[in-house]
């Protein structure tokens, strides 16, 4: 599917300034809160669509899934539509699409019918943020200014989860569950009302639209995804859950042939061959999947173990919100003295220390003894991650591919999360089954007959011995995810490589090779021009070896 040759006349510009680049950055911002929020403000709610729509347990992570499969599945192809249709144009119809899908979701009776919605919303927020990061990209020059506005954007993705806990308990507290996907209705109608008067329209540059690439990757993660639950369910001998995992190896095989042979495919291979971006790259996928497995399994842990109210569980994770901040708005400040690598090897480790001491959770923990503390230096490490991670996988990037390398970028978060997830409801489903042998014998010696014929008939142990199972399962997982952040501690510190001429591009120099008036680096004088891709921050060049400039077929 080809895309327009047509230029608006109005464009954005990379130095842009004052109140009306300020502004913008407000829209972007706010749309990308709502967008990231929306992962996380469901999971205090999650006990009350449990019991409003009877989800089990372990089906409970798709509500989860639904959203960020999609979402993380479909960045890519975001990315390229804002390339090719226009950013701006692109930006509103992902927020619409994403407040439509809020209010279908909102109104669900059925749980097929929630999920559906929640897949919805993905799309939606797939096509929007992949958008507002690359308006970011061509809206501040490149150094001091940018850097500040990646540390609002990243502080805003990274806080958001918090955020959406804090407000999913508000709103389940007085309200109902609904309301926190009705939330978004209001709130994303004003986004789209003001970005016509803020945004101005970005060029739009030709080509097509790899949607058999995009469908292959989606369909590949939810099988993937669905085989790890599936196994925590059934065993990892059950015929569907084998079946699942070879027909997603198979899709993402398939995805990475099309993707090779695409003249303008939607995950351009060529930007894994830079060592830092694909580093990057790496190490976001495994702190996603440590971080969205903390959230899930420290909501449930509060509310079903600890019994906090969900407006209390949501004020519990408010510290995390203000220390992601404080973490980004230090890195931000001291990046363009000390380099990114020094703060993304720091923050993997903190966030592994929180995560391994939080593996030390018992039925007998307290939130201030035991929760809090951990939460804190998991939070400022992750903090301190966000914005080193989007200044090193979009830096040096030409403008006219911002929307594909930022579409990565944010898709590696989602389906690291959404793989993450389902690997440590993996882990937690063995934990919890091996825990409940022990503990539903000491049950039926223990129980009350009411006890009995409740048991009976929902076939969950009851306070305190469900409490024991739920805790040896959280407890399992977070062992998991401490594992993942110190793998991307590892790649921070053996794959990273920031040299001189980085630093001077975070401070604001002029960095090597062609630049415009601003400073900022120029788009490729002509389609002809071809080179070798060169590595590290101070890339300029926007296609690999033999790649065809032009619109594909």
């Amino acid at each position: 599917m080809t895309g327009s040759h047509a230029t608006p006349g109005k464009t954005a510009r990379p130095d842009q300034r004052g109140r009306g680049s300020g502004l913008a950055l407000l829209v972007i911002a706010s749309c990308q809160l709502m967008v990231v929020l929306d992962i996380t403000i469901v999971n205090i709610a999650l006990p009350h669509m449990q019991k409003s729509l009877g989800f089990s347990t372990e089906n409970l992570s798709w509500v989860v899934n639904a959203y960020t499969l999609t979402f993380g599945g479909l960045l890519l192809l975001g990315g390229r539509l804002g390339d090719i249709l226009g950013r701006r144009r692109v930006f509103i119809s992902g927020v619409l699409l994403f407040v439509l899908a809020s209010l279908l979701g909102g109104l669900s009776q059925e749980s097929w019918q929630l999920l559906a919605a929640r897949a919805l919303q993905g799309v939606g927020g797939a096509i929007a943020s992949p958008t507002a990061l690359s308006l970011i990209t061509t809206t501040f020059r490149e150094g001091p200014e940018r850097n500040r506005a990646f540390g609002v954007f990243a502080a805003v993705s990274a806080g958001g989860s918090a955020i959406g806990l804090l407000a999913g308990g508000l709103l389940v507290e007085w309200l109902d569950w609904r309301w926190v996907l009705f939330v978004n209705v209001p709130i994303g109608l004003l986004i789209a009302f003001a970005t016509p008067r803020y945004i101005p329209e970005s060029e739009r540059h030709p080509g097509h639209f790899d949607v058999l690439g995009a469908l292959t990757s989606t369909a590949g993660m939810v099988l993937l995804v669905y085989g790890f639950i599936r196994a925590s369910e059934d065993g990892w001998s059950d015929p569907v859950t084998l079946g699942s995992f070879a027909a997603a190896v198979v899709l993402l095989a398939v995805f990475i042939l099309i993707e090779r042979r695409s003249r303008q495919p939607i995950t351009p291979l060529w930007m894994f061959r830079d060592r830092n971006r694909a580093g990057t790259y790496a190490m976001m996928l495994s702190l996603a999947a440590a971080m969205f497995g903390m959230f899930f399994f420290l909501t449930l842990f509060v509310q079903n173990v600890l019994d906090f109210s969900p407006l209390r569980a949501g004020l519990a994770f408010l510290p995390v919100s203000a220390i992601i901040a404080v973490g980004a708005g230090l890195a931000s400040q001291l990046l363009p003295k000390w380099g990114p690598k020094p703060f993304m090897v720091t923050g993997a480790l903190l966030a592994a220390v929180g995560l391994g001491w939080l593996t030390l959770t018992d039925v007998h923990s307290t939130y201030l003894g035991s929760i809090l503390g951990p939460m804190l230096v998991f939070g400022f490490g992750m903090g301190m991650q966000f914005v080193s991670l989007t200044l090193m996988a979009v830096s040096g990037v030409a403008r006219h591919e911002a929307g594909a390398a930022s579409g990565i970028l944010n898709a590696t978060q989602q389906v690291g999360g959404s793989l993450g997830l389902s690997i440590l409801v993996t882990m937690f489903g063995t934990a919890s089954r091996h825990e409940a042998t022990d503990q539903v014998p000491r049950f039926l010696e223990q129980a009350t007959p009411p006890q009995l014929l409740e048991f009976r008939r929902t076939g969950e142990l009851p306070p305190p011995w469900g409490d024991e199972v739920l805790t040896a399962g959280v407890s399992s997982a977070f062992v998991v995810a401490a594992c993942f952040a110190v793998f991307a501690a590892l790649v921070a510190l053996v794959v990273i490589q920031v040299r001189p001429s980085d630093l001077a591009r975070l401070q604001g120099g002029p960095p090597p090779g062609p630049a415009d008036a601003t400073g900022t680096p120029s788009d490729p004088p002509s389609d002809e021009v071809k080179g070798p891709h060169r590595h590290g921050l101070d890339a300029r060049s926007d296609r690999a070896p033999g790649d065809r400039p032009g619109p594909g077929p």
